[in-house]
């Protein structure tokens, strides 16, 4: 569908944003960022997460200054309160029994930067997700699985975490951590990809 015609490398170790641009047919690197990912004092989602995807952009562009970098970086944010990867299966099921029966922003960060062209186009896009009503035996069972382990808010919408999400106002592939629509323009924007 899609073809890479300049070098990409993707600076995330997510599976799901990897597994997006392969199944577009997209040639890259992976080579994840190893980032200090802790909020700064009073930061908001959008900052924090437009922050994020710049420092990640900025660390893997030292080691491939010529080619295009692509990073991101999603929080899920509820009463103001930034929810990142849960610390412990309790902190799961906190998380989950926070975000049941409510809505709450999933807000991507992104970046595409190509430090040789001194081009970096940074930022972020906002979904709501409403959960259902659920009951914490079934937000324990659900962490049972692993699945919410390393993602933010505490769960996975492409996995089994699909079963507590009632609506989604917004951009699904930004729920699971890449807006692809505006990733996709754009990479052609730049020449980086071409449609086949």
């Amino acid at each position: 569908m899609l073809r890479t015609i300049k070098e990409l490398v993707l600076a995330s170790a997510s599976p799901r944003r990897k597994r997006f641009l392969q199944e577009l047919g997209l040639s890259f690197i992976v080579c994840p960022a190893e980032i200090d990912e802790v909020p700064a004092a009073g930061e908001g989602a959008d900052d924090y997460v437009r922050r994020m995807a710049e420092q990640k952009a900025e660390q893997v562009g030292l080691e491939y200054p010529s080619a295009w970098i692509l990073s991101a970086d999603t929080i899920v944010t509820i009463d103001d309160e930034l929810l990142g990867k849960p610390s412990s299966p309790e902190d799961a099921v906190t998380m989950l029994m926070r975000l049941a029966g409510r809505t709450h922003e999933v807000r991507t960060g992104y970046c595409l930067m190509n430090k040789s062209e001194k081009t970096s186009i940074l930022d972020s896009r906002k979904t709501e997700v409403r959960f259902a009503p659920f009951a914490e035996a079934l937000a324990h069972a659900y962490v049972m699985t692993g699945e919410p382990m390393d993602k933010a808010g505490a769960y996975g919408i492409q996995g089994r975490g699909g079963v507590l999400v009632e609506s989604v106002n917004g951009s699904y592939s930004n729920v699971v951590g890449l807006p692809l629509a505006e990733i996709i323009l754009l990479l052609q924007k730049k020449c980086v990809i071409t449609a086949l």
